[in-house]
């Protein structure tokens, strides 16, 4: 570029270089500049209600695509707002840009208005921070950040822009496009691999993290399906391998199966791809020892400093899971292996517990018919969206995941999710049906971005599931102080009518035959929708009662 920009405009088309084609903010004054170069920009914007909900939706893009989700907030107030989104970028490894408004360079240092210290604020929960105080830097350092939230293993980054810089004119060249570079296993790891395969009598895998791609996830399944490989998804990862999969055996969540994990505890040989094996999937780091697990683990990661972190592996590769699975597709045993039966069992005790027909709750709505009506009526590469809460599990459990890039939930357990996710989802795959499954309390952590639906004429269908309580809260409150409720009671509105105000469309659902027909006009009337269903509040988990749980802490003392 010969002719002098802005350092607004040099940023703006530093973003189109990069492949941006859609970001979200909430705009504020701090960075009218880059607002300004927007304007005549081919870049979709969307203007959202609060910046906690921006960055989750850029956050769901990231983790849709494997392509940084891209979000401006202000300074001060809108950063803060938006630390939600980045620590869910943080714990789900999913590659995240956040631009932050900074006051003028002249002003830094004196705590002027809304001023906050950016590496301090996200130091501790993003990949790198980085101010830009010069314009003429602008093409090297949002090159750097596009490469950074993307290697290893990706997350946030957030930079921050004094609004004097974006003013500023300056000529500069733009910045080649980023390039993510994939680790690749050696022959000599890959071919380890298939020894350690041909010695084992009891092996499973677990496939987890980012860093994936549809073809990936397909070439993995043919190698599962040549090895008779039983095969578990970690937390929130479910799309990873199709549940109609012969070896696919169940999910490492909250309240997990706990046959599949007394197998995995048998097993002799742990093929853990992508993932870190975190709290959750776990299971309270319960389910393999640390930091010598009593099964052989061979840990394949994109990201050296993982491998050895928590777990000691008997082999460490290091290399991403496109990478990987590329490399064992090709794979084939030298005999019928010897697990078959057991892969067929693991298979069988799957599809015992994700079969919701069985399940009865209290109340005239049956969440398991609910469910079923579910996988009848719906595409198989719907994508399902969820914040935090007991709720989800409906989901979780009888939701057969089919196809790649159709769940987003946050592994990180940040309530508020699933709304602003789904707004994403669907502004970057219009075609594709997206539902939001929510829990009252959690709805309400980011209500107000239906109105964001609602204004780029998103067809999203929220299903509320209402028992008028924080949930999660309240059984883990009579688990340890049966009995003693405080603080986890809700007056809700009437979402039914809170959806029609908006704009949207709004049904109430207060029995399971009152859901199908709701759910068919919520889906014809090409709005925005919201399902306001009314849950016994007895009901909370597909096990278990308040009474049953409240009961069993009295009697244990």
């Amino acid at each position: 570029m010969t002719s002098p920009r802005t350092g607004g405009q040099i940023l703006v088309d530093q973003l189109i270089t990069h492949g941006v084609r859609q970001l979200f903010c909430v705009p504020g004054e701090s960075f009218l500049a880059v607002l300004d170069a927007l304007h005549d920009a081919a870049i979709d914007v969307t203007v959202c209600r609060q910046e906690g909900g921006a960055t989750m939706m850029a956050e769901a893009q990231g983790k849709l695509t494997g392509r940084p989700g891209v979000c401006f907030v202000t300074r001060g107030p809108g950063a803060t707002n938006a630390a939600a989104g980045v620590h869910i970028a943080h714990q789900d490894s999913t590659p995240l840009l956040l631009f932050v408004g900074q006051v003028a360079r002249e002003a830094l240092g004196r705590e002027a208005f809304q001023e906050l210290d950016y590496g301090a604020v996200f130091g501790t929960m993003a990949k790198w921070v980085v101010q830009i105080d010069d314009p003429t830097r602008v093409p090297e350092l949002v090159s750097r950040a596009f490469h950074v939230a993307t290697s290893g293993r990706p997350g946030p980054v957030v930079i921050a822009l004094p609004e004097d810089m974006l003013t500023e004119a300056a000529t500069v060249a733009d910045a080649q496009p980023y390039a993510v570079v994939e680790t690749h296993p050696g022959a000599a790891q890959v071919a380890e691999l298939q020894q350690r395969l041909s010695q084992a009598e009891r092996p499973v895998a677990i496939l987890g993290g980012s860093r994936w791609s549809e073809a990936a996830t397909q070439q993995f399944a043919a190698f599962a399906e040549a090895f008779s490989l039983p095969v578990y998804c970690s937390f929130r990862r479910q799309m990873l391998l199709s549940a109609e999969h012969p070896c696919y055996a169940g999910d490492l969540g909250l309240g997990a199966n706990p046959r599949m994990l007394e197998r995995i505890r048998n097993a002799d040989l742990v093929l853990l791809v992508g993932g870190r094996l975190s709290e959750v999937p776990s299971q309270g780091y319960e389910l393999l020892a640390i930091p010598q697990p009593k099964q052989a683990l061979v840990h394949v990661h994109a990201d050296a400093d993982e491998l050895g972190r928590l777990y000691r592996p008997a082999q460490g590769i290091h290399a991403t899971p496109q990478a990987f699975a590329e490399a064992v597709s090709a794979l084939r045993p030298a005999s019928p292996p010897a697990w078959q039966a057991g892969t067929k069992a693991a298979r069988e005790d799957f599809l015992r517990w994700s079969d919701p027909a069985p399940i009865r709750i209290p109340g005239p709505l049956q969440m398991g018919e609910v469910m079923q009506h579910l996988r009848e009526v719906l595409p198989a590469d719907t994508i399902f969206c969820n914040g935090a809460g007991n709720f989800a599990t409906w989901v979780h459990r009888f939701w057969p995941f089919r196809a790649f890039a159709s769940q987003l939930a946050p592994t990180s357990g940040s309530m508020g999710y699933g709304l602003p996710a789904g707004v994403g989802a669907k502004r970057l795959w219009p075609q594709r049906e997206v539902v939001v499954f929510a829990g009252d309390g959690d709805f309400m952590m980011h209500g107000q971005e239906f109105a964001t639906a609602v204004q780029y004429g998103l067809p999203i269908i929220v299903v509320l599931l209402d028992n008028a309580m924080y949930g999660t809260i309240r059984m883990h409150q009579e688990k340890h102080y049966p009995g003693r409720v405080s603080a986890t009671q809700l007056k809700n509105p009437d979402f039914r009518g809170y959806a029609e105000v908006f704009g949207g469309h709004g049904e109430r659902v207060a029995s399971t035959t009152e859901f199908g027909p709701a759910l068919a006009r919520a889906r014809a009337s090409g709005k925005p929708a919201i399902l306001h269903c009314l849950l016994d509040p007895e009901a909370i988990t597909p096990a278990s009662t308040l009474q049953s749980i409240r009961t069993a802490a009295l009697a244990a003392g």
